[in-house]
């Protein structure tokens, strides 16, 4: 008589024994350490990332994060060649993957470079450069506006101007919103490879652990997944029609919203490192670049009547995150949430640029291919586009 093993266990004790089990062992692994006798007394991998710097009356402010498999130990640090005091909070080691900021009371001088050196406890040395000291802004009112400023001039009023032809759009025949639609597709794509790759560019900033490049295609595949689901459930519940035109106007507002993010982002963080000039041209770059965005977001619902109040409301959808992403630049810029926000960004413009493309065809029709010389025409107007107003931004 066979009897059925385990059976008598509750569902939970079966889901969490091998879970149990697996970490009694790599505990085991852990404390006897078998490695050791193989190695010997072999240093430590250390692996320091300097983030950021903040330059304030204090002095210069460090921000570090340990990305090796050892804890790190800072004994010492040099300013320009030179030996200084700091204070390391949290004191102490620095553990795996731990973050700590180090105050240097160095007396900096405003529009000068400066190089900070790292010694570990093992003479293992980590630097990076403040290229302009000046000092970083603060928090305060002034500066909230200030840089919400910036984003509304970079997101919202382009996004809005954009708009202003929705009039025109109105007018136009079959054959010529084809065109538009086209035209948005090559928007999109154009801004969907800009994003993936200002992704990898800024993960060659973090530490190899977080494994950041990975990251910009699995969370854009995850963003692109999800919103597809989401836009799945729309059709199945009849939103066709009106409302499927205006759901697809509002995820392009949200795909290009979630790009104006991180142009957002490099704004703010090119003012709060004193690089004035290359603000101010990131600022006329991004408007000239941001203005056909309106164009796009306007293509699906040119047959439609969305009034005064949904438009606005379409631009600030797009526009909008450019704020936040000011304020993120200026007061708090991380390599690691930037990458996660344009990955997100990447899988929302994916999604945009499958469903403009199915509207696309569908609106084509028997007689009319997708594939036309108009249609084309546009696909290529919007990279074209794309391309010469990115010429203004890129340094």
């Amino acid at each position: 008589m066979m009897s059925k093993p385990l059976t008598f266990a509750p569902q939970w004790v079966l889901a969490l024994l091998p879970l149990a089990l697996l970490a009694a062992l790599l505990w085991a692994f852990v404390q006897l350490d078998p490695l050791r006798s193989l190695t010997g007394n072999a240093p430590p991998l250390e692996e320091l990332t300097i983030e950021r710097f903040e330059l304030g009356s204090q002095g210069i402010t460090a921000h570090v994060v340990n990305g090796g498999p050892d804890s790190v130990t800072i004994a010492q640090v040099l300013v320009d060649e030179a030996y200084w005091d700091f204070v390391l909070s949290p004191p102490g080691p620095l553990p795996r993957l731990g973050r700590a900021t180090v105050q240097i009371p160095y007396p900096w001088m405003e529009g000068e470079a400066h190089e900070v050196v790292l010694l570990s406890s093992t003479g293992v040395t980590f630097n990076a450069a403040v290229e302009v000291a000046v000092s970083t802004p603060q928090p305060d009112v002034s500066f909230w506006l200030m840089f919400a400023l910036l984003g509304a001039y970079v997101g919202i009023v382009p996004v809005g101007l954009g708009l202003l032809w929705f009039p025109l759009l109105k007018q136009l025949g079959r054959a010529g919103l084809n065109f538009v639609l086209a035209l948005t597709v090559g928007l999109l794509v154009f801004l969907l490879v800009d994003t993936v790759l200002e992704g990898i560019e800024i993960s060659q900033e973090i530490p190899g652990v977080f494994q950041a490049v990975p990251l910009v295609f699995l969370v854009g595949l995850l963003s692109f997944l999800i919103l597809m689901s989401v836009s799945r459930r729309k059709h199945r519940s009849g939103h066709d029609g009106r409302g499927g035109r205006l759901w697809l106007a509002t995820s392009i507002a949200l795909g290009i919203g979630l790009h104006n993010l991180g142009e957002g982002m490099a704004i703010g963080a090119a003012v709060a490192l004193g690089e004035a000039a290359l603000g101010a041209f990131l600022v006329v770059g991004f408007t000239l670049h941001n203005i056909t965005e309106g164009l796009g977001i306007g293509a699906p619902i040119a047959r439609d009547k969305p009034g005064f109040w949904r438009l606005l409301a379409l631009a600030l959808l797009a526009g909008g995150p450019a704020i936040v992403g000011t304020w993120i630049g200026g007061f708090a810029f991380s390599p690691l949430w930037a990458v996660l926000f344009l990955a997100i960004g990447a899988g929302a413009i994916l999604q945009v640029v499958y469903e403009v493309t199915r509207l696309l065809i569908s609106q084509a029709g028997e007689r009319q291919s997708a594939f036309s010389w108009s249609n084309v025409a546009g696909l290529t107007t919007g990279i074209a586009v794309m391309y010469l107003t990115a010429l203004l931004v890129k340094f």
